[in-house]
């Protein structure tokens, strides 16, 4: 076991913490391994996190962010994991901290299927397996690349999930809670804009999903369903077959007319009800938000996720 620690310009006590900590971890035989810098601004979670991983030597990456805690059995249990998956990145399942917080995106975390890992890349909510509870080999890291260092407001987590998804990889969770991922308002991923996110989304499903289809239709007639066609490419436009939903003013319309168009005349997009639309489906319902109405909809169409649809909200 080896401990590598980068302190990115930190200005609370961290180096005289983290020295303490080296003594007492080297005393039982866990190598220490540390730097840093003391320049006037950090250089970002990105740019630490690859430090990092450059001055440390094991076969293995265990991750942790600098405000959450990490369970007993945590590295045994994914280092188990990372063995039958070489080419994955292993997460497991975590507490939230405070535990009234986000719990829609906490149950999201915990009980997504084996399968939904995968096909639930595109939503909202970020990587199937979020970054303090990544556990990968040093090979596979190598692999994909390294973490984007472009500093406060990029979402490096997210580029790198992305990107291991690209190079094939897989997403594995060991079901059990080995970490306290903590909320507050301090956190380095509330300086990444919601429109940042959205973009790197959209690109994402263009790639990997729609471009396997020659139309489909957006679920959900509304601002979130709106918003979706108009950030797509062209291309991809033309693709959409319709909007369809369950509210019956806006199936009563008939159509959304794309009114910052360009082309003459504007495109007009038919506004279904659900039963009535033509699968494949991009999701733009949030889940978990209408007391199961809207999974209830979904499930009485049979269909299958990742083939016939996938939640993008």
């Amino acid at each position: 076991m080896e401990l590598s620690v980068f302190n990115d310009a930190s200005k609370d006590n961290s180096v005289n913490i983290i020295e303490k900590w080296k003594l007492k971890l080297e005393d039982v035989g866990i190598r220490v391994v540390i730097d840093g810098h003391d320049s006037p601004q950090p250089q970002g979670v990105g740019f630490a996190k690859n430090q990092a991983v450059i001055q440390s030597s094991g076969t293995y990456l265990c991750f942790l962010d600098s405000d959450d805690v990490m369970m007993p059995q945590r590295v045994r249990l994914q280092h188990e994991a990372a063995i039958q998956h070489p080419n994955s990145i292993i997460g497991c399942q975590v507490r939230r901290e405070p535990l009234d917080s986000t719990e829609r995106y906490t149950r999201w975390i915990n009980n997504l299927t084996p399968g939904q890992l995968l096909t639930q890349v595109f939503t909202s909510h970020g990587p199937t397996v979020i970054m303090p509870t990544w556990f990968c080999s040093r090979e596979w890291f190598c692999h994909v690349g390294k973490f984007n260092e472009g500093g406060k407001g990029v979402p490096e987590d997210l580029l790198f999930f992305y990107e291991h998804i690209r190079k094939g990889g897989g997403v594995f969770r060991v079901d059990q809670c080995l970490l306290q991922y903590r909320y507050h308002p301090q956190a380095a991923t509330h300086s990444v804009l919601e429109g940042t996110i959205w973009n790197h989304r959209v690109r994402f499903l263009e790639d990997r999903a729609l471009k396997h289809w020659t139309s489909f239709t957006i679920w959900n007639a509304g601002k979130q369903g709106r918003k979706l066609y108009r950030s797509l490419s062209p291309a991809n436009q033309k693709k959409v077959a319709a909007f369809c939903d369950v509210d019956e003013n806006k199936i009563a319309k008939g159509f959304y007319t794309y009114q910052e168009s360009k082309e003459r005349p504007k495109p007009k997009i038919p506004i279904q009800h659900f039963r009535d639309a033509t699968p494949p489906f991009v999701i733009c319902v949030k889940l978990d938000l209408t007391g199961g109405a809207f999974e209830e909809n979904l499930n009485t169409l049979d269909l299958k996720e990742g083939l016939d649809y996938h939640h993008f909200n």
